[in-house]
């Protein structure tokens, strides 16, 4: 699949550029798109460029279970696509995509083969207020496969300041406001998986491919809120104490 690593390359490099048209009605099957997301992101590392972090997917509302029940694919975020907290970002850059709310935890040693709950936790260093920003690279007729294989659409993180890390997020509420008030206010209650499963199920989904969660690094785990790109500046407030995280589009 050597052409279609080429291709997606492509399409991350330049993706207002229509290269995503050849990958038109292409279907393959999911391990084989994480297969290929590692060759693409091996190209990144090539460039320079190094893993800020990890995203665990399908873990949240609509998206949960899409990829078949049970089915929790991986995404990686390069170091330079990790925003601090009040940054400005350029919609020409961004093409096309959307904001989401997510709660971040930061790495405090590695995780990798045999991650249980508790040892998950175990290696979080502290809880961080985060945006997942989402880039639609894809055409809209691609099987599930190819979307893992584009890293399931990430094109970064911002992420705000740590706070400590403590266990009752089933009872956490996030609200995603804009310039006109509150977007969406969702509760982690039957929205979302249990964030320290999540991690623990992605450090040993990593490991299948040669990869750890590693100490510093950051880990999205899925969308509460979400809104499409347009100007404007953007709050995710995380209630419990954990904060807030802002972004402005350009």
């Amino acid at each position: 699949m050597g052409n279609l690593v080429d291709t997606l390359w492509q399409v991350h490099n330049d993706p207002a550029g229509g290269h995503e048209q050849a990958l038109s009605g292409l279907e393959i099957e999911f391990d084989e798109g994480q297969s290929i997301q590692t060759q693409l992101l091996a190209r990144w590392l090539d460039q320079g460029e190094s893993i800020g972090g990890w995203k665990i997917g399908m873990t949240s509302g609509a998206s949960r279970n899409a990829m078949g029940d049970g089915v929790r694919p991986f995404g990686y975020v390069l170091v330079s696509r990790v925003i601090g907290s009040g940054d400005t970002l350029d919609l020409s850059v961004l093409h096309r995509g959307q904001v989401e709310n997510e709660l971040c935890f930061l790495m405090s040693s590695e995780l990798g083969a045999g991650a249980d709950r508790e040892s998950a936790k175990a290696a979080v260093a502290g809880l961080v207020p985060a945006f997942e920003v989402n880039q639609k690279r894809l055409p809209s007729d691609v099987s599930a496969g190819v979307r893992v294989a584009d890293d399931l659409s990430n094109w970064g993180i911002v992420v705000g300041q740590e706070s400590p890390v403590h266990d009752n997020l089933a009872d956490l509420t996030v609200t995603l406001s804009g310039a006109d008030g509150v977007i969406e206010s969702i509760a982690s209650n039957g929205h979302i998986d249990d964030h320290y499963e999540s991690l623990a199920i992605l450090a040993r989904r990593l490991a299948d491919y040669g990869f750890s969660l590693q100490p510093g690094q950051y880990v999205i785990t899925g969308a509460y809120g979400k809104t499409p790109f347009a100007p404007g500046t953007y709050q995710g407030h995380f209630d419990q104490g954990i904060g807030d995280v802002e972004i402005s589009l350009i």
